[in-house]
């Protein structure tokens, strides 16, 4: 499971789109977004109750406390959202210990209510937990104590039994509806493959459960068998995190292929660098460059995974390589080509596009005093590690080859001790 958080415009329209499917009863969401790209009289064209209601303006940025921040504009007209936004946008705040600019605004009728309720919803290992309060709103931390949860065990349906703990105490003019709710909303949770969900606050509205605040992640590896009731839905970088051209390079061909390709820079100037296969080998080696003590110098994660095919290893490879060897200082920089043991990618046929870029590089790796360690294991992998020891010696680069006999915490040892080395 990867949980993703997606944006409160993105978790209200789910919700808007699906309770009824679910339920049977629609509810009265009503929500429009605002980026630098927003042509305001193109948006009152699509969403015409901007221009007759009281509104309500908060940025969509994937950070909480926005009310606590000042962050949040009540009982504003159309034109006063539009300078709310205008003074705001792309302007750098820090939440959080992050800064970043805010480039993303809801906007929504303004709401007035009397009573606040807090719900959460949670994927846990062995099942999901339900919170509820009817103490909800920026204070629900002072009112921990008054948050009551349950447990549901997987494969376990929500009954009204089993929701009587949460809404016991509840005024009976409210109860059932609340009730209901709530079991409608795990419903979707489940059948969309929610990971969390939150609604801080959802009021009572003309009878009506509606929420004020609301925060979602999805479980992105089950994209394939939702793309349809998720439709375009967005995975934001956390905020704060900007993307690189590098990087950028990495995600664009990540999101045309079936496999997965991911790169992130931790230090430009690191002498540790990765080329991992597979999530779980990845973290293996991230982890363990961490664990002795070289954080610092970990140039990167990495990871591809999911069987590219040659010509997408290469664009990868390339990126690697030259963030790897960019600015040679004089000190040894070291590059693990790792991975676990394969269960159906043809390591020598990843290895080909890897080897090729290796051979494009050859000038930068030993400009930058590279040192190469190859650890895989998986089908074809003595072929692919015999093009590997081949490569070393033609092009006169240290490449150090292993099989599965060595273990993925073994070759990260030994490029640290190739990195602190006397030279």
């Amino acid at each position: 499971m990867a949980r993703k958080k997606i944006r409160e415009y993105d978790s209200k329209k789910l919700l808007k789109e699906h309770f009824k499917r679910i339920s049977g009863r629609e509810l009265p969401i009503q929500s429009a977004q605002v980026t630098e790209s927003t042509d305001f009289n193109e948006l009152v064209e699509r969403e015409p109750w901007l221009s007759s209601s009281k509104l309500v303006v908060k940025p969509d940025m994937l950070f909480g406390k926005r009310g606590k921040s000042g962050l949040v504009a009540l009982n504003l007209d159309l034109a006063q959202v539009a300078a709310f936004v205008k003074e705001r946008l792309g302007k750098e705040v820090s939440m959080g210990g992050c800064k970043g600019p805010i480039t993303t605004f809801i906007v929504e009728p303004f709401i007035p209510h009397k009573e606040e309720y807090y719900l959460n919803i949670v994927s846990e290992r062995l099942g999901c937990s339900i919170s509820f309060s009817e103490c909800g709103g920026i204070e629900i931390e002072e009112n921990w104590d008054k948050v009551k949860t349950i447990f549901i065990p997987t494969g376990v349906s929500l009954t009204s039994e089993t929701c009587a703990e949460l809404v016991a105490s509840l005024p009976l003019e409210v109860k059932g509806e609340i009730e209901d709710f709530i079991k409608a909303v795990y419903t979707l949770f489940q059948d969309l493959d929610f990971t969390f969900l939150e609604m801080n606050p959802f009021a009572i509205v003309d009878g009506k459960p509606y929420p004020l605040d609301m925060r979602g992640e999805l479980d992105d590896t089950a994209a394939f068998k939702n793309f349809k009731k998720w439709g375009s839905i967005e995975f934001p970088m956390p905020f704060g995190r900007v993307m690189s051209p590098t990087e950028s390079f990495i995600h664009g061909l990540d999101e045309k292929t079936s496999a997965s390709l991911k790169f992130t820079v931790l230090n430009p100037k690191g002498r540790i660098w990765t080329m991992v296969a597979g999530g779980g080998a990845s973290v293996i080696y991230a982890d363990t460059v961490g664990d002795l003590g070289y954080a610092t110098e970990l140039g990167n994660y990495a990871e591809y995974s999911g069987a590219p095919n040659e010509e997408e290893v290469l664009q990868y490879a390339r990126v690697v390589l030259d963030c790897a060897t960019a600015d040679p200082d004089g000190q040894k920089r070291a590059l693990v080509i790792g991975g676990g043991i394969a269960n159906f990618t043809d390591v020598a046929a990843t290895f080909n596009g890897i080897i090729r870029a290796l051979k494009e590089k050859e000038s930068r790796l030993k400009a930058a005093r590279m040192n190469i360690y190859v650890r895989r294991g998986g089908p074809n992998y003595q072929r692919g590690l015999a093009k590997m020891r081949a490569l070393g010696e033609e092009l006169g680069v240290p490449i150090e080859v292993y099989g599965p006999e060595a273990t993925m915490t073994g070759i990260c040892k030994q490029a640290i001790e190739c990195i602190t080395a006397a030279a």
